[in-house]
């Protein structure tokens, strides 16, 4: 073999053997951001097409609206996504009872059978599976719940009405940091919020801190009320984001995007 020949394999070799190195260094190799969101996509609409396809891991997600706003339903609809695409979902309503959430669920066209036998999700209600009231339950009562261990992603609707109020600057940090902490360990929170029912204080650093923030209008128009989602905040989308979306309800469908309305 030629000596030109036998350098050329020998620098090769070193070139290899260096580009070899680079990939296994951390520190020098370029590394692309895990995909590990919680996709809620369903055949029956376009939501996560114009929503970032997928809810971030780790994460606060706030949905504020007044009363008839349409949190709820909006996150009935984000429930039902998560749980058919195999994430496990916890659900407390302070609100309906438990038969009361599933029956909602099944009016829409979101049958849930399965997936509360499967553990898929599971529903908690303040006032038991009929009418058992539970009027002293707060924010760290449920925060303290064993089931909130087994869930992907934790909804809470109403949060603002089981929210401590008059809370001084210490106690507002105590409590973010209380809820960093639960979503630290792998899992999302979902806060259903009514701007009227809780400290505004603690609602505008909610806010700030919050991955996702989606504000729900409503709006008479023609003798039609008129729903919109105003996308404000959504972080590590993996997907399209809509500035707002159009939407409406019907029973037995579900939620539908209003295409005209999307902007």
């Amino acid at each position: 073999m030629s000596p030109d020949l036998l350098q050329v394999r020998v620098s090769i070799k070193r070139c290899v053997s260096m580009d070899e190195h680079v990939k296994d260094d951390p520190f020098t190799a370029a590394h692309k951001p895990k995909e590990d969101g919680f996709p809620y996509e369903l055949e029956t609409d376009s939501l996560a097409d114009s929503m970032g396809l997928r809810m971030p891991n780790r994460s606060l997600y706030v949905l504020q609206g007044a009363v008839g706003g349409g949190k709820s339903l909006l996150s009935q609809r984000l429930a039902f996504g998560l749980a058919e695409n195999g994430v496990k979902v916890l659900v407390i309503t302070t609100e309906l009872t438990t038969r009361g959430w599933v029956e909602q669920m099944e009016s829409l066209g979101y049958g849930v059978t399965d997936a509360i036998r499967e553990g898929r999700l599971l529903v908690f209600s303040r006032f038991g599976t009929i009418a058992e009231s539970l009027p002293d339950v707060g924010l760290e009562e449920v925060l303290q719940s064993e089931a909130i261990e087994l869930a992907d992603v934790v909804i809470i609707d109403s949060a603002s009405s089981i929210m401590p109020s008059d809370l001084d600057d210490t106690s507002r940090f105590q409590l973010m940091q209380r809820l960093r902490q639960v979503c630290s360990k792998g899992r999302s929170l979902m806060l259903c919020i009514d701007p009227e029912e809780m400290d505004h204080k603690l609602m505008h650093t909610l806010r700030a801190s919050a991955e996702v923030v989606l504000d729900l209008q409503t709006a008479m128009i023609g003798g039609e009320i008129k729903r919109n989602i105003v996308i404000t905040r959504f972080l590590r989308a993996a997907g399209p984001i809509q500035t707002s979306i159009g939407w409406r309800v019907e029973p037995g469908m579900g939620f539908i995007v209003d295409i005209t309305a999307v902007s």
